[in-house]
């Protein structure tokens, strides 16, 4: 009878900690490239080529055009006119996000949020980066901490 009990009280523990899962939480920035634009090491073929990367170091924006931090980081050029390989920090006031992947040069791009410091240790999720055509990305992160 007692094992009984216990399994009812394991069963309902799981079922309450599935259900209590913490929703996605949403965080919108800007990283401003106008002023600090990314600057390009071509290297081999001259031009556009594979191989060539771009280093940054821009503000973040919040949706409110208030510096919140900073968006800095490099890219690999692997598809010429198409994509680069890229992998970034958004430093925050109380922590840094770091996230990895392909940046298409038109439409969105979804990249893998690979993790975090500070009030950001244990994150994981997704961040899609808009090309806003103005000098600005935006950049949704939909994440969960662990």
């Amino acid at each position: 009878m007692v094992f009984k009990y216990l399994l009812l009280a394991v069963g309902c523990t799981l079922l309450f900690t599935a259900c209590a899962q913490e929703e996605y939480r949403v965080l919108v920035t800007i990283a401003v490239a106008r002023t600090d634009k990314a600057q390009l090491v071509d290297t081999g073929t001259p031009g556009d080529s594979a191989g060539d990367i771009l280093v940054f170091d821009q503000p973040l924006l919040d949706e409110h055009q208030q510096k919140i931090g900073n968006n800095s980081g490099s890219c690999t050029r692997t598809q010429v006119g198409r994509s680069f390989q890229c992998q970034w920090t958004l430093t925050l006031e109380n922590g840094s996000i770091q996230v990895a992947g392909r940046e298409f040069d038109q439409g969105a791009s979804t990249l893998s949020i690979v993790g975090g410091t500070g009030q950001y240790a244990g994150i994981h999720g997704d961040m899609v980066s808009v090309n806003n055509n103005d000098g600005t990305f935006t950049q949704t992160l939909r994440y969960r901490l662990k």
